[in-house]
């Protein structure tokens, strides 16, 4: 049974996690470590995305739940012969945590909104872009960043 690319990396990012809490030195080979870029481990760039600081971490990011979200939507709207591809529906639930998360910082919404219709335009022009994923990670990520209780800001 083939896998999409979406659900093998989901799957590899939570064994990665998995296997740092056996395996502890691990979370540090992979984790974002800026001495270490100096010295040419460049690929903590990338890997950094692999770890996590906890269950909280992992199950609370804002990106999974888009992913979730968007590949669900695409799931139960579509035909079932329906192929979608790619990671768009995670990044529209970064546009709308971004929504979110401008408007509780009093930011203009008009940005994120005109921002956001443009994306939602694109898969009625072009065709063959799932719009369904890309709506189901726009609410995804919006309900997520509601979710999020921020403390007192400073700047408050």
């Amino acid at each position: 049974m083939q896998q999409s690319l979406t659900r093998s990396l989901v799957f590899f990012i939570s064994g990665c996690f998995l296997l740092t809490l056996f395996q502890p030195s691990l979370e540090f080979d992979l984790a974002l470590y800026g001495a270490a870029v100096d010295n040419g481990q460049y690929w903590r760039l990338l890997t950094v995305a692999l770890v996590h600081g906890g269950w909280i971490h992992l199950l609370c990011n804002i990106l999974l739940a888009s992913l979730i979200a968007g590949s669900l939507a695409s799931y139960l709207f579509n035909p079932p012969q329906t192929f979608a591809v790619g990671a768009s529906g995670m990044i529209f639930g970064l546009f709308g945590a971004l929504a979110i998360t401008g408007k509780r910082m009093g930011a203009n919404f008009k940005e994120a909104a005109t921002l956001i219709a443009i994306n939602l335009a694109i898969p009625f022009l072009i065709p063959g872009i799932d719009w369904k994923a890309h709506l189901g990670g726009l609410v995804g990520g919006s309900l997520a960043a509601l979710l999020i209780k921020p403390k007192k800001a400073a700047w408050e």
